[in-house]
């Protein structure tokens, strides 16, 4: 089952805080558009890369306290299918490769025969989670002021740094976007297309997300990356999470969780990649 903390970052689609990635902050003159407009451009952005996550097939290795699993992430008919290409870093033996593709042939052929009802069915599910995912996302933007802390450098490309703070009046649309009005963070803006390069939050005071049965406590921390991977289109390549609450009050559940996405392909070249 997945986490369901995971199940909302993952997407759009798919980490924590402390990674070397050879930020430098420095003092910097006000960009010339305010900064209500810079985050507004970052959502639009953000937005066009959530529309364009479904043409694109990658890899995808998953890190927890007990392993670490690599995928091939495949769109088959409108939704993707996780074929297991390595456990713990150890491609698997040839016998279990093979296994793993007789298993996505066998879901190919599967989705082809299915009635428009089934294919309906699998659609929606698929696109709900999508949605989830993104209503999260999209909320980043809506439950924060945004100040500029400065600019700099990250991953090669020249940002601004903006910290959030939570907004007193935001009203979360639903349970999972309970928790962002008890986090903070930072985000990170590419100075060029206004992507996000990357955005930093932490829980700094304890949030109910379902009434009395639970609590996201201080410390539950998630970190998201992004990088190019076509022209204009911008995905998720980084995502860490660590967890941290109090369920009926009393037991308390810890966990993270680290994923990285990569080897993007578009879904039209990679048919064609396979028909040859």
């Amino acid at each position: 089952m997945i986490h369901p903390f995971r199940r909302v970052f993952r997407h759009t689609l798919p980490k924590l805080l402390g990674f070397a990635l050879s930020v430098s902050l420095v003092w910097c003159a006000a960009p010339k558009l305010p900064v209500t407009m810079i985050v507004e451009r970052s959502a639009s952005a953000n937005e066009k890369d959530f529309e364009a996550a479904e043409h694109f097939n990658y890899k995808e290795r998953d890190h927890t306290t007990t392993s670490t699993k690599t995928f091939q992430v495949t769109m088959i008919d409108g939704s993707p299918y996780r074929r297991l290409l390595a456990i713990n870093g150890k491609p698997l033996s040839q016998a279990d490769a093979s296994e793993e593709w007789r298993k996505e042939e066998n879901e190919s052929a599967l989705r082809r025969t299915q009635t428009p009802a089934e294919r309906s069915r699998r659609l929606a599910a698929y696109e709900k989670d999508r949605q989830t995912d993104h209503l999260m996302m999209a909320q980043l933007s809506k439950a924060f002021d945004f100040r500029l802390a400065g600019a700099g450098n990250l991953n090669k490309r020249k940002v601004w740094i903006f910290r959030a703070i939570p907004k007193l009046d935001y009203q979360p649309p639903n349970m999972a976007s309970k928790v962002l009005p008890g986090m903070s963070g930072e985000m990170w803006i590419d100075q060029q297309t206004y992507e996000w390069v990357k955005v930093t939050a932490e829980v700094i005071r304890p949030v109910s997300i379902e009434g009395f049965l639970a609590r996201v406590e201080p410390g539950t921390r998630f970190e998201i990356e992004k990088m190019p991977v076509a022209a204009g289109v911008w995905q998720i390549s980084h995502f860490s999470m660590y967890s941290n609450a109090k369920v009926l009050g009393l037991v308390n559940r810890a966990s993270a969780e680290e994923d990285w996405y990569y080897d993007f392909k578009p879904v039209a070249e990679a048919k064609r990649i396979q028909q040859k």
